[in-house]
């Protein structure tokens, strides 16, 4: 039976407040960063920290805004822009967050992915750029760019999905987020979903959200899919001591990989 609780701690001069989840046993397991989109953490990535403990993962949803969520578009582009246009800081949050998931019992801390969505997505390459060793990187609706030359010190696979029709990551965008990737040698894919907008993972929220933002069913059971097979990819499920490749996840009758949370 999989269990879940709060977590607290500094970062951004915040209290940040995560959400974890772990899975059944007792063992360390391998563990996953997910982080949220730029409104927040929300019950959507608690649900989705949830599913991969059901997968066999310790996972971490990391807070972006100190236990807040921003539904206001004008709050959250307030905070968000800023912050996206500052590498240290991504990486301090995420930082922070990542020694909390290498501190808990149940992780495996030599064997460690970041997914995010997003801003969070931001903050998970980031990571990778800044050379903290994760075993993958996974990001949806976050085709950003960092700082010259910063991104040959990832050294893992990256996998990134997009919407075709996303307005904050048009074309232009995923070109230099892939020529970044293809000039420092990153082991890279790009998925883009046919018709769909930014944040089309994302149920539809009860307030404004910012022009371009549009839930697509379909690419988001396909966009969970593909975060799930490349986990079982790079980081397959096992207790303690090192991965055995390609070793599918356990995967109970209550999480599907290929419905989204």
């Amino acid at each position: 039976m999989t269990t879940t609780r709060t977590v607290e701690y500094p970062a951004d001069g915040l209290t940040m407040v995560g959400h974890l989840a772990l899975p059944a046993g007792a063992g360390r397991r391998p563990a996953v960063l997910l982080g949220p989109e730029g409104m927040g953490l929300s019950d959507v990535e608690r649900r989705r920290a949830d599913a991969l403990a059901e997968l066999g993962y310790t996972a971490l949803a990391f807070d972006l805004h100190g236990g807040r969520y921003l539904g206001d578009p004008e709050e959250m582009l307030a905070r968000c822009l800023p912050l996206l246009a500052d590498p240290d800081r991504m990486r301090d949050i995420g930082q922070a967050a990542l020694d909390v998931l290498r501190t808990e019992p149940r992780a495996d801390p030599d064997r460690i992915a970041a997914v995010g969505y997003g801003t969070g997505g931001a903050v998970a390459l980031e990571l990778g750029r800044g050379g903290v060793d994760l075993r993958a990187i996974a990001t949806v609706n976050a085709t950003t760019t960092g700082r010259p030359g910063e991104a040959a010190r990832i050294r893992c696979p990256v996998w990134a999905g997009v919407g075709s029709r996303d307005p904050i990551m048009p074309p232009a965008r995923r070109d230099a987020f892939t020529a970044e990737m293809q000039a420092a040698g990153v082991d890279w894919r790009l998925t883009v979903y046919g018709g769909a907008l930014h944040a089309f993972h994302h149920p539809p929220v009860d307030h404004p959200v910012v022009p371009g933002v549009g839930y697509h069913p379909r690419h988001a059971r396909r966009a969970w899919r593909d975060v799930v097979d490349l986990l079982a990819e790079c980081l397959p499920v096992t207790e303690d001591g090192p991965p055995r490749p390609r070793r599918t996840p356990r995967r109970s009758s209550g999480a599907s990989p290929a419905s989204p949370p």
